[in-house]
């Protein structure tokens, strides 16, 4: 499976996050995801981060990080 946004291959993890509100996935890599983390609500499945995703998540809890959650 592709992102919807830039065509990359999705890890497991990321072809498995979900829209909390219509319930679909999203196919979004944690890229693109990032670029609209403030619009859309989302449900993952941590189980199956990988270190790839785990590299790509830091960059984006620490944006999350400096917004005060």
């Amino acid at each position: 499976m592709r992102c919807y946004c830039c065509n990359n291959l999705l890890t497991d993890y990321e072809s498995t996050i979900k829209s909390v509100t219509t319930n679909s996935y999203l196919d979004m890599c944690l890229t693109c995801l990032k670029t609209v983390k403030d619009d859309i609500l989302y449900k993952d499945r941590i189980d199956l981060l990988s270190s790839s995703d785990i590299d790509d998540l830091d960059i984006y809890l620490t944006d999350l990080d400096n917004n005060d959650y």
